[in-house]
């Protein structure tokens, strides 16, 4: 979840206003104060999703000339939106939420000349996404994983910053990799192999680390008194579901290949490898898992995303700007439920006062996985 005071989310439960703003901002910008053009906001939204490559979207209706060119405005050639959502406290004072920044990719008028623009924006892995290699590119044995991501990110965004949770230093390959063509695949798998999650975050920074821990909530998802939960309506489903990980990758030239095999262990969770559920394995491979602990992490990673499947949720609850896909929060339908634990899998945050916060998540169990 994104970082807010302990105020912001007692006042969210109760009457509040909201305030929501866009600044036009020149690329390259870092941090949550850049500097740019305001744009007015009819209506609009950010869509963040943990399963697609691009995790954050925007659709933004706004008042402003139309391009004349390609140094327009909001003309789709290098300009970034960034977007802010906040609460307005009792003192006039407003604590902002930062959504991101958001790469121009379409501009649309519909009523010529003077009616309303709407425009289209991706997150800055849609940059990454965008560049592919022009040749083929071999990273060396003992090339750091700081070196591979600041490479192939900054060639793109020579700004650009990046953090880790890990020593990105020292992990380092252990044999050579050719990147041949797509950049962001050649990253991503770099990062699954290493169990880690690959997004850019509110600030504009590129964030390579581990999913929050699914087993502690950030927030709650209540309804009655004091709740934030408008509806909600629940699916049970087999689709996609795996209750087994195997990661296979590839040693130093003079070993054999890695492997490892990661399944549920929890016999109170739905998706028990010995209950009824049944055994239904993924099989994962990579070149980039070269070590037998890169094989246990990769596939204990996969593996916890799928955990607590097949039940799902989706509902419709007061904004929270602070809450990010993967987040887990309790949830409980009325004061007289058990609280339930889930994964946020897909956010829509509305951009006016009017209009609700919708969501899509997965039951998480008790997590205990067994790693072979």
């Amino acid at each position: 979840m994104r970082p807010v005071s302990p105020k912001f989310l007692r006042v969210l439960r109760g009457s509040h206003r909201m305030r929501a703003r866009a600044r036009i901002v020149a690329p390259g910008q870092t941090g949550t104060d850049p500097a740019g053009v305001e744009v007015p906001i009819l209506t609009g939204n950010v869509v963040l999703d943990a399963t697609a490559d691009v995790r954050a979207t925007l659709d933004l209706i706004t008042l402003t000339d139309w391009p004349r060119g390609a140094g327009g405005l909001v003309a789709p050639y290098g300009a970034e939106a960034f977007v802010e959502r906040g609460l307005v406290y009792g003192n006039g004072d407003t604590e902002w939420v930062s959504q991101g920044y958001f790469r121009l990719y379409q501009t649309e008028q519909q009523d010529v000349p003077r009616g309303a623009i709407q425009l289209a924006g991706r997150d800055r892995m849609s940059g990454i996404a965008d560049a592919r290699l022009l040749t083929p590119l071999q990273f060396a044995t003992g090339t750091s994983v700081r070196e591979v991501f600041e490479y192939l990110v900054q060639e793109v965004y020579p700004t650009a910053s990046i953090e880790f949770d890990f020593d990105a230093d020292n992990a380092t390959l252990t044999r050579s990799h050719i990147a041949e063509e797509k950049r962001y695949e050649f990253l991503r798998d770099l990062a699954t192999a290493l169990g880690k999650t690959m997004f850019w975050d509110h600030r504009g920074v590129l964030q390579v680390r581990d999913a929050p821990d699914p087993t502690r909530p950030a927030w709650e998802v209540n309804g009655g008194e004091g709740g934030v939960l408008v509806q909600m309506s629940r699916t049970l489903t087999r689709e996609g579901v795996y209750n087994a990980v195997v990661a296979t990758g590839e040693a130093p030239d003079t070993e054999n290949p890695v492997r490892a095999v990661a399944w549920d262990d929890n016999p109170d969770s739905p998706t028990y490898w010995n209950g009824p559920f049944g055994k239904v394995p993924r099989f994962y491979s990579s070149p980039f898992v070269e070590t037998v602990e890169q094989a246990k992490a990769a596939a204990r990673a996969l593996l916890v995303k799928s955990i607590g499947l097949p039940y799902n949720v989706d509902l419709t609850a007061i904004p929270n700007p602070a809450l990010e896909p993967l987040d887990p929060v309790q949830v409980r339908y009325d004061s007289g439920t058990r609280a339930e634990t889930h994964v946020l899998e897909r956010l829509t945050l509305p951009l006016l006062a009017t209009e609700a916060m919708t969501a899509t998540t997965r039951e998480q169990t008790l997590i205990r996985i067994g790693v072979t």
